[in-house]
């Protein structure tokens, strides 16, 4: 059943992707790390353009930046935002906003009051994951390129 899930089947084809690069580990490691630190800013529609164009012009790995930003996917995305503002809001000293402050009309203050802790919470978060991104992508990729990963049956119809 685990298997008509389309996430888990991103996630296999994603590490499949990554397993079969022609590059070396380090290299793979480097454009995971840049993929997962601009997962982790405030750029909501336009991390995985953001990822290839940096990609391409810090000469990194193109495929593994773009795998990397899926670390903030639809399920994660509430948990890593949320974080990241509650640490910047702290960092900053900002009191905390409450519920009653959405209800008026959106505006350039409120935006900025959510914004600024926002942005530092993503420098503050997405470097060290980053980091952890790349050691754990270098250790891996030589062990999953053994790894013989079976294909999936396809259903009968």
């Amino acid at each position: 059943m685990w298997r008509r899930w389309g996430f888990f089947r991103q996630f296999k084809l994603n590490v499949i992707q990554l397993a079969r690069l022609r590059s070396e580990p380090d290299a793979i490691a480097r454009g995971m790390a840049l993929g997962i630190f601009i997962g982790f800013t405030p750029t909501f529609g336009v991390q995985m353009i953001l990822a290839i164009l940096f990609a391409f012009l810090l000469r990194q790995n193109k495929i593994a930046a773009f795998v990397g930003v899926w670390i903030t996917n639809p399920f994660t995305a509430p948990l890593i935002y949320g974080l990241e503002y509650e640490v910047g809001r702290m960092l900053l000293g900002l009191p905390p906003l409450g519920i009653n402050h959405f209800g008026r009309d959106l505006s350039w203050s409120l935006g900025m009051q959510v914004g600024e802790p926002l942005l530092l919470g993503s420098l503050v978060l997405g470097i060290p994951v980053a980091i952890i991104g790349y050691s754990l992508t270098a250790r891996l990729i030589p062990s999953l390129r053994l790894w013989k990963i079976p294909r999936w049956p396809r259903r009968r119809e």
